[in-house]
């Protein structure tokens, strides 16, 4: 435990700070008690598109997110833990990119990148707990955001 941080992974296969246990952000018990991640992030982001669908007649993807930090960079990011209605990733490997070239490692982490941008939107103490995202290209579908998980023979920290 270095500068007040536990490096550990979750029963959901999340590398992450402390666990994913947080402080932050909980109202006047702020600091006093702590919250965890779901149980199970993806039947988690299902509820929720589930609850939309019902109330609206309208299936929009779902992604649960939480901030996290990233090896080498400063700063935090929010970053995908439960997908419903879209796949965590998509993989352009063999697509050629705009020149023509052949992309032979390019696996685009869109529900991060998505859940990022809408943390930008939403703010991170503001109060919104949901942003809706327009005009996004990504692969719908019904992943788990356990596609997005490093096996651990490719895991470079281990």
């Amino acid at each position: 435990m270095d500068n007040g941080v536990v490096i550990t992974e979750t029963a959901h296969g999340f590398i992450c700070a402390n666990g994913g246990v947080d402080a932050s952000n909980l109202g006047a018990g702020s600091g006093s008690i702590v919250t965890l991640l779901p149980v199970d992030p993806d039947a988690s982001a299902a509820r929720i598109r589930e609850t939309v669908r019902t109330a609206t007649g309208v299936d929009v993807p779902v992604i649960v997110s939480d901030s996290f930090g990233r090896p080498w960079r400063w700063g935090i990011v929010d970053v995908a833990i439960g997908v419903s209605g879209l796949d965590p990733l998509e993989d352009l490997r063999g697509t050629p990119d705009h020149d023509g070239r052949v992309m032979r490692s390019t696996v685009r982490a869109v529900a991060d990148e998505l859940a990022s941008a809408a943390e930008l939107a939403f703010g991170k103490v503001a109060g919104r707990p949901v942003a809706l995202i327009r005009g996004a290209d990504f692969p719908r579908g019904e992943g788990s955001i356990r596609d997005a998980l490093m096996p651990a023979e490719f895991d470079l920290f281990r």
